[in-house]
């Protein structure tokens, strides 16, 4: 499937446009990086491979992970080998968010309209 410039974007928007109207939690697109190579990624995953692998600083990987340990999207393990190195990995809750956010790219993709309550629909607390 070849797209556009512009069709990738129209997808990218329609999926993001999505998943903003559904009650799932709102990432940065950092977190959703992170989010994202852990969960796809081969690991053993430490904050020091993310950077590199991100090509960002450690201290933003590590508010990236404070945020998505908060939603139980990843969790933190000692390494028994190396008590000063932390593995990161998925959680179920972790999963079920990326599986919900790449049926939102599948629907945008093939040109159906999702994401839960529309805009009309949520309160203003909310919004």
């Amino acid at each position: 499937m070849q797209l556009s410039e512009r069709e990738g974007l129209e997808l990218w928007r329609k999926a993001v446009t999505a998943s903003v109207r559904s009650d799932a939690p709102d990432l940065t697109a950092r977190q959703q990086a992170v989010l994202m190579s852990v969960a796809l990624m081969p690991g053993p995953h430490t904050v020091r491979g993310l950077a590199e692998h991100l090509g960002v600083a450690k201290p933003a990987i590590t508010r990236a992970l404070d945020a998505l340990e908060r939603l139980d999207f990843i969790r933190r393990l000692p390494d028994d080998s190396d008590l000063r190195s932390i593995f990161i990995e998925r959680t179920p809750a972790g999963m079920t968010y990326l599986r919900a956010f790449a049926r939102l790219i599948l629907a945008a993709a093939s040109g159906e309209e999702t994401g839960g309550k529309s805009p009309a629909k949520r309160s203003s607390a909310a919004a």
